[in-house]
């Protein structure tokens, strides 16, 4: 086998059918009378086939997963001397969208085999400066969200849920997204949702917050009146063609998630005891395979042998948020001398798998093989 046989990020997302009704698209509202490339009809009929699958109040579609956390952040008053606890693994939009608030992120531990935020460490960094909790979900697993929710309503915090990752996962009966005020979902190619470009949506349980959301996204205005602006805002706007791709694409996502969790369902039933390798806990219930995560200790060793074999891997975070130079300086300020021992422990082992649902069932068969291959050897 050779090398790159079977990439980490398929080169194929985008073919047949799809390339065809999206050159179409392209066409269609490029040659259509109203020249409307952003935030028209079409978005429009996005954002409620996103509500109306979900059960929210509110959907409003933006520039990007990174953008609608800001944008949720802003509409819940979050601002300059504010604290938001946020994970100590994870990406940097969740320490980065706290900061462009005005506002300091507050770092707690994950859980060491789930990866995802303990809300019992979350408690612990709740301070008199504490506005709102960030749980963000990791990977296929998603945080605690019923435990989240008690922990906010126990100390009387916002609750915003980064579920940028977790579109089409279920929580305890409830969509992942709506167990805080608000939740994003992101839709950058490699999401569980993706796109050929990029796009985020927030989703929230009230319809106040998505108005605010939706006149912060669009330079402060009201939608109703052109340069009247009421707030300073943003520009984090959507694409229509991206919006009408989306719509196409949205009654075919269910099949694509399925698939993606079956083939995790076959990973984790190979990988169950072997030695070194912890795969993610098994079931379906609040996940959502948008990429399959795994923790090695021989990690590089592990990438390595799967490199010959053909597979390509990857490693997301190669460092704690709060080691990060970018976000090490907060940290020490608000947390000085503080470790996050299992956020370190999953910088240094973690490593994921391809598990996109266009994998055929022979090159499933073999990635497992050369994993177990190398646990035995």
């Amino acid at each position: 086998m050779t090398r790159t046989e079977i990439p980490f990020f398929p080169p194929d997302l985008f073919t047949g059918e799809d390339r065809e009704t999206f050159l179409r698209l392209l066409h269609e509202i490029g040659t259509s009378p109203d020249q409307r490339f952003i935030l028209g009809s079409r978005t429009r009929r996005f954002e409620d086939a996103l509500k109306d699958a979900t059960g929210a109040a509110d959907a409003v579609a933006c520039g990007s997963g990174t953008g609608a956390l800001y944008l949720v952040l802003r509409a819940l008053g979050i601002g300059p001397g504010d604290e938001v606890v946020v994970p100590a693994f994870g990406c940097a939009p969740l320490a980065a969208a706290v900061l462009h608030t005005g506002a300091r992120p507050v770092f707690a531990d994950v859980d060491p085999v789930t990866l995802v935020v303990d809300p019992a460490e979350a408690e612990r960094w709740v301070r008199p400066a504490t506005r709102a909790l960030m749980p963000a979900h990791m990977f296929s697993v998603t945080a605690d969200m019923p435990r989240f929710a008690e922990l906010a309503g126990r100390h009387g915090l916002r609750l915003v849920e980064d579920s940028a990752v977790a579109q089409g996962a279920v929580i305890a009966g409830r969509p992942a997204g709506l167990w805080g005020e608000a939740g994003v979902y992101s839709f950058v190619q490699v999401k569980s949702f993706g796109m050929p470009g990029e796009g985020g949506m927030v989703v929230t349980r009230d319809a106040e917050i998505g108005r605010r959301v939706r006149m912060l996204r669009n330079h402060g205005q009201d939608g109703v009146h052109r340069f009247l602006h009421h707030e300073i805002g943003v520009n984090s706007r959507f694409d229509e063609i991206q919006a009408a791709f989306q719509l196409h694409r949205l009654p075919s996502l269910a099949a694509r998630l399925d698939r993606r969790a079956h083939i995790a369902a076959y990973y984790t039933e190979r990988f169950a005891g072997l030695p070194g390798i912890t795969p993610p806990p098994p079931g379906r219930d609040g996940r959502c395979f948008y990429v399959y995560t795994l923790l090695a200790h021989e990690r590089d060793a592990l990438r390595k042998h799967l490199a010959e074999a053909g597979v390509a891997t990857h490693v997301y975070y190669p460092l704690p948020l709060p080691g990060q130079r970018a976000f090490a300086p907060y940290a020490e300020a608000a947390q000085p001398g503080v470790r996050w021992p299992h956020a370190e422990r999953a910088a240094a082992h973690h490593v994921s798998l391809p598990v996109y649902p266009h994998l055929t069932d022979a090159q499933v068969e073999h990635i497992a093989d050369a994993v177990c291959a190398f646990a035995r050897r």
